[in-house]
């Protein structure tokens, strides 16, 4: 076969179908290839029909010598062993300089593994994070390559081309950085996902159990938070969901079994941010919570054992609306706060160059989380390079500040109505810990000291000096060594 396509793409799944579809339509010549060539002959007869420059391949060498050099293969298919099988199928196939790109869901360690080994072979490596589902894909997706650098001038011009655009039309797509510094970004992004699909969630659920209001008039009221500064993708489709009606014109929305599913990668941040000692508190508490959703049959065996507080909603139903808005929009802030906390605590432990800035706009168009302050994050870290977190930005001080008392009052009725809201709760606590020059810390040093002879320093001391007490007079005063895990 001619070699003549700009690049190629194996798996022809939605997203990996309507990827092919968008570069095509920006003037590229893809290559296309599938396990099943039956899904290949479905696509080029359905959604490819008449396009001359989508070339199908039917066998791995077929589509190989189908590329311009130097070749650029793009793999769209389920993360682990199947993504390392079908490198080493392509490898022996392959020049020094040619790439190859795996734009799925990757756990970053195993793009930094295959980043390396490829490097050693001679072959250019980018994981990718690709966010805005099967839309973005086709209209533009935010897109976080990260790997071999010397591989990203070959394929700027097709994933910015191709990827989503700001407000000012600045792509949605830029270099994040070395190893799996790409698919890194991807997870944190999935993780900040959970965490807003979660409070969203919470404020339903509060508004709806809580104070009763029916699911069309939450879609209105969605509908207009969606105007405010709440203004995002996941906001705008609540309103759109809590509007839909099955066909006896119910709700649909009320019909769904409340047990929620996950693929891995708002797990895989929890795991690693306690790796890192970054406490993302929201993000972990909206994983076990979609983790306590699964627990259905428990769940309803357990309704009818133990009897809810003897509490309803007696107060202003207006006013406690916008306070749920105030609150919402607080701990959405703390989410990405959390977010970018484990961001710069990954690149300081793998020795990553990250520009967080950079990453908030790669994030303002295409993916799941875009959202109306995602520019304002952008101009935080453009203002102050260094800044530690997003709660120390005079914006982002300023609208939690404003938000704090409302949070407060939501969170409160929330438990006394008995109505869970581990989100919103967990995001408070947070902030008043990280807000709060004391924490209660000393008693457990004391109490690691008493039992383990672990040490603590002490406030009259400078820090890094370390005490042992003998706190039973028959201990002795021989002190375990400072290491922390």
């Amino acid at each position: 076969m001619k070699a003549k396509s700009d690049i190629g793409l194996v798996g022809l799944a939605v997203m990996g179908q309507n990827l092919v579809l968008n570069m095509n339509d920006h003037g590229y010549a893809v290559s296309v290839f599938n396990r099943t060539p039956a899904k290949t002959e479905e696509f080029m007869k359905g959604p490819a029909a008449g396009r001359e420059t989508i070339t199908a391949a039917y066998d791995i060498e077929e589509f190989v010598a189908s590329l311009k050099q130097p070749r650029r293969v793009m793999l769209m298919v389920k993360a682990g062993h199947v993504v390392d099988n079908f490198i080493s199928m392509l490898v022996p196939l392959l020049d020094p300089g040619d790439i190859i790109i795996d734009g799925g869901n990757s756990h970053f360690p195993d793009t930094t593994r295959r980043t390396h080994d490829l490097g050693q072979k001679g072959l250019l490596y980018i994981g990718t994070g690709v966010s805005g589902g099967e839309e973005g894909a086709r209209h533009g997706p935010s897109i976080m390559p990260g790997g071999s650098r010397k591989a990203w001038p070959a394929v700027k011009n097709i994933f910015q081309s191709i990827s989503a655009k700001t407000p000012d039309g600045a792509p949605c797509c830029d270099w994040v950085g070395p190893d799996g510094a790409g698919h890194y970004v991807k997870m944190i992004h999935n993780g900040i996902e959970y965490g807003d699909m979660q409070l969203i969630a919470e404020a339903y659920h509060l508004l709806h159990k809580g104070c009763g209001i029916p699911t069309e008039e939450l879609g209105d009221i969605f509908e207009q938070w969606n105007k405010t500064e709440l203004e995002s993708f996941l906001i705008e489709i609540t309103a759109e969901i809590l509007k839909f009606k099955d066909t006896d014109g119910s709700p649909l929305v009320e019909r769904i079994l409340d047990a929620a599913g996950q693929k891995g990668t708002g797990k895989w941040t929890g795991i690693n941010a306690l790796e890192l000692g970054v406490p993302v508190t929201l993000i972990v508490e909206a994983v076990f919570a979609r983790a306590l959703s699964a627990h259905k049959d428990e769940r309803v065996q357990a309704s009818h054992q133990f009897e809810a507080p003897n509490a309803h909603f007696t107060g202003n139903r207006d006013a406690f609306v916008e306070k749920v808005r105030q609150a919402l929009y607080a701990a959405k802030i703390v989410s990405y706060a959390q977010g970018f906390m484990q961001i710069r605590e990954a690149a300081h432990e793998n020795h990553w160059t990250l520009d967080f800035g950079s990453i908030a706009q790669l994030w303002r168009g295409g993916c799941i989380i875009r959202s109306r302050f995602l520019g304002e994050i952008t101009k935080a870290f453009e203002d102050n390079p260094k800044l530690k977190n997003l709660l120390l930005a005079p914006f982002f001080q300023n609208a939690v500040q404003n938000a704090a008392q409302a949070w407060r009052d939501v969170v409160a009725e929330a438990v006394r109505l008995g109505i869970p809201v581990p989100a919103f709760a967990s995001a408070l606590s947070f902030f008043d810990g990280y807000r709060s020059a004391t924490l209660p810390a000393n008693i457990i040093q004391a109490q690691r000291d008493y039992f383990g002879a672990h040490t603590y320093e002490r406030t009259d001391h400078p820090r890094g000096e370390f005490f042992h007490t003998n706190w039973t007079g028959s201990g002795g005063n021989v002190s375990a060594g400072t290491y922390n895990a």
